[in-house]
């Protein structure tokens, strides 16, 4: 027997198509929801084995929907579909215990899957998010930087040199030159020449 399904979405013809293709699965789709408040009333009155929800949704999000379901400890199984490729999410979902987490746009391609792997419980998260969240994720040694030194290095990123950055901090270029020799000892970058611009430019995106 197919398991029950309560669906939540506040766009409408995204409710609509996932709706439809799950029952054109034959998928027992009980109820859906156009908010987090609804699609909660609906989880606690219907107790399905499965809660397929968007993550942004007005009055409270699918994670926030996923917390109410932990915190009264119903048995439904939460699956998240989300836009957003962030990190964060990613980590809050899993915290949270939630079973499934997949992205709007392969939501129909990955969504059988996900689905039959949590009913076997399995968890199922989208393999294209996590391939995304390792190439995308802050090396470690920037932790160790100071915000002055992350603010010279987004500076040594956008091509300029010791004496440009020491005047637009109003400080020497020797003060300069030895927080790029510290910036370089904290990273493990090779001291060769122009191997800081390069790490710099390779991670621009973190400074």
């Amino acid at each position: 027997m197919k398991p029950s399904i309560i669906i939540a979405d506040d766009h409408p013809l995204i409710l609509k198509g996932l709706e439809d293709f799950l029952e054109e699965n034959e998928y027992n789709v009980i109820a859906s929801a156009k908010n987090g408040k609804e699609a909660f009333a609906l989880i606690k009155a219907h107790q399905p084995d499965l809660a397929i929800l968007d993550i942004q949704m007005p009055f409270l999000t699918g994670l926030e929907v996923a917390k109410k379901c932990k915190t009264e400890t119903l048995q439904t199984k939460v699956i998240l579909i989300t836009l957003e490729k962030d990190e964060k999410t990613y980590n809050d979902a899993i915290n949270l215990g939630v079973n499934g987490y997949i992205l709007k746009e392969f939501a129909l391609e990955e969504i059988e899957n996900c689905i039959d792997a949590v009913i076997n419980n399995s968890n199922y998260f989208s393999s294209d998010l996590i391939a995304h969240l390792e190439t995308n994720k802050e090396p470690t040694n920037l932790s160790k930087l100071t915000n002055h030194e992350r603010e010279i290095l987004k500076l040594i990123a956008q091509n300029m040199i010791a004496s440009e950055i020491a005047e637009e901090f109003g400080i020497s270029r020797r003060t300069i030159e030895k927080h790029k020799s510290n910036i370089i000892r904290k990273l493990g970058i090779d001291g060769k020449q122009n191997r800081l611009l390069i790490w710099a430019k390779e991670n621009a995106e973190f400074l």
